[in-house]
């Protein structure tokens, strides 16, 4: 069953080479280890990979824990978290980088200084302040530190109130930032990252960062593909060919797992692109349906006002 899987997973992967080609830059995250891959340098490698990015990595804190909780923090000094990051910057040279959790003022200092030499493009920082289990990860003094040195230098600092409702647990602000750190390495703009951050997240089964069964694997898939292919293709028995599963049983799948349709994840997927477009950019209607796939001007407003309810000239007006 397995050597099955990966074929199948395989074939579904050659399929998106080029786009990934194409699109992959390198983020670099720094943050913490998590032994059960939930959340930290793991989660964080696993879910750029999964949207389409490469991700490297420099460990601030090596952990001792399973899903009952954190037993201890080896720290690293100041200087191992420097020569990670520098070997990293001055040979990948990532434009994107993001951070998690941060334990020492002086590593604090380190990556305020490096970061500052080395000026990437986009810096995401997550507060990792306490864990699902409300144990406390990080002291005043250092968060003072952070606030006072480290956040003034950020391009995104990640709230609470960010998360889509629902999907406050663990791991969650790891994908989400993740998810942002992606898509500003596709050179989107910083609310752009969010609302795509968002919505792709949004999606992902409650235990995704727990679950290994076939069917939320499957799931998993059918998201990465809805995001690659959601300007060329609409129907829903393309995406299901590409995982080599039938529409019915891929429709099973998200009805199980999210409650929807796999015609409802693909339509918010396009409707939202259609959204962006129309308030974010000034290219005529025209163009956006080319760009989206669309047989004419017409089809997309057709489409769209059954999405949204109004047409794309009332919505735009509207926002």
């Amino acid at each position: 069953m397995v050597t099955f899987h990966f074929f199948c997973y395989f074939a579904a992967e050659i399929k998106v080479k080029d786009y990934r080609l194409k699109m992959a830059a390198t983020i670099l995250t720094i943050t913490g280890s998590d032994g059960t891959g939930g959340s930290g340098v793991q989660a964080d490698i696993r879910f750029i990979s999964e949207l389409g990015g490469v991700a490297a990595s420099a460990v601030t804190s090596i952990t001792v824990q399973n899903t009952l909780g954190i037993q201890e923090f080896h720290d690293l000094p100041a200087s191992v978290v420097r020569q990670q990051v520098e070997a990293i910057v001055n040979d990948l040279q990532p434009q994107v980088v993001k951070i998690g959790l941060v334990r020492r003022i002086d590593v604090v200092e380190t990556l305020v200084d490096v970061l500052k030499k080395y000026k990437p493009r986009h810096i995401v920082y997550a507060p990792v302040l306490k864990s699902t289990k409300g144990e406390q990860l990080v002291s005043e003094k250092v968060y003072d530190a952070i606030k006072r040195l480290l956040i003034p230098i950020c391009t995104v600092v990640l709230e609470p109130s960010d998360l889509p409702v629902g999907s406050r647990k663990h791991g969650s602000a790891n994908q989400l930032a993740s998810a942002v750190a992606f898509y500003l390495s596709r050179e989107e703009e910083v609310d752009e990252a969010m609302l795509h951050a968002r919505t792709y997240l949004k999606q992902l089964p409650a235990d995704y960062a727990d679950g290994n069964s076939r069917s939320e694997e499957l799931y998993n898939q059918f998201l990465n593909a809805v995001e690659h292919f959601f300007n060329r293709y609409a129907d829903v028995a393309f995406y299901a060919e590409q995982l080599n599963v039938s529409p019915r049983y891929l429709g099973q799948v998200t009805r199980r797992i999210a409650e929807r349709s796999p015609k409802s994840i693909i339509d918010e997927r396009i409707t939202t692109e259609i959204a962006l477009l129309l308030t974010k950019t000034n290219k005529p209607l025209k163009e956006i349906a080319q760009q989206l796939g669309f047989s004419s001007q017409a089809h997309l407003s057709r489409y769209f006002k059954k999405q949204k309810g109004v047409s794309p000239s009332q919505y735009k007006q509207s926002i």
